[in-house]
């Protein structure tokens, strides 16, 4: 070869400059690629969870809105990549076979729905089959829920907790709600949990205009209880609106619900609610 590989000196071996500089490039990336596949192993190690306990896709609640829309709020942005939570296909199966819930949320419920998992799990054994995704006006929710019907099947008791995000178009919610109604048939009941939005980051106008979308929305709701009697409102806005203090305590901004304070309420109407307290 050209350049020796080894140079003995005085009975020394010593290593040439050029093999000690590859030498040590070796070393780095045979270092680089361990680390990698310690990684890998890491990340297949990592103990797994089921669908409905990860939070996928964005990392905000908030859905993006942008002007001030037809009726004040603004205008529904894009939702479809932001954080959702749906159960398995093995614990919606779980769920039919022990006449569990069944619930349709959006994002107040990506974050408060592990919490009354719990809690209803402690109260009465049951199990809820989630479909939470932050973002979703009603007529998702309702989507989702016609999909798990036509797949599934359904249990007696269906959770909705969804509207908020229909502040932007009042209108069009009344709609969805006999969609879900129909859906359910008049033996299942549904519990639809009425809303309450002012986000307090909004001018006032933007605020006011929330607060009315809301109680347009909670009108609609109220109306087509008149009409289907396995239809059930939970009072959360009649809640907030009763305190002596107002909402601000259970509101971290203006929808969504406080930790633990408002998450704890919230829950706690829920699961009174399927009790039939």
């Amino acid at each position: 070869m050209g350049s020796a590989a080894v140079v003995r000196q005085g009975g020394t071996t010593q290593v040439s400059p050029v093999r000690a500089f590859f030498g040590s490039l070796l070393a780095i990336v045979v270092t680089l690629l361990i680390l990698g596949g310690l990684g890998g192993v890491f990340v297949v190690l990592e103990p797994r969870t089921t669908s409905a306990d990860a939070l996928v896709g964005g990392s905000a609640y908030s859905v993006p809105t942008t002007g001030a829309g037809l009726y004040g709020s603004g205008t529904l942005g894009p939702w479809q990549n932001l954080m959702h939570r749906i159960s398995s296909e093995d614990q919606i199966r779980d769920v039919l076979t022990f006449d569990g819930v069944f619930m349709f949320g959006d994002s107040i419920a990506v974050q408060d729905n592990p919490g009354l998992e719990r809690l209803i799990a402690d109260r009465t054994g049951d199990s809820i089959a989630v479909h939470d995704w932050s973002g979703q006006p009603a007529s998702a929710a309702v989507d989702a829920l016609a999909e798990w019907s036509r797949s599934y099947g359904l249990p007696q008791r269906i959770v909705m907790a969804v509207g908020t995000n229909d502040i932007f178009d009042p209108p069009a919610f009344a709609a969805q709600v006999e969609r879900a109604m129909r859906i359910a048939g008049p033996n299942r009941t549904v519990y639809w949990v009425d809303v309450y939005a002012s986000r307090t980051k909004q001018p006032a106008a933007v605020r006011d205009a929330d607060l009315a979308n809301s109680s347009w929305i909670n009108q609609q709701l109220y109306e087509a209880a008149l009409q289907h009697p396995n239809l059930k409102i939970i009072g959360w806005s009649e809640f907030l609106t009763g305190q002596p203090d107002g909402p601000a305590q259970y509101l971290r901004d203006g929808v969504h619900t406080s930790e633990p304070l408002g998450s704890s309420a919230r829950n706690e109407l829920i699961a009174d609610a399927l009790q039939g307290r």
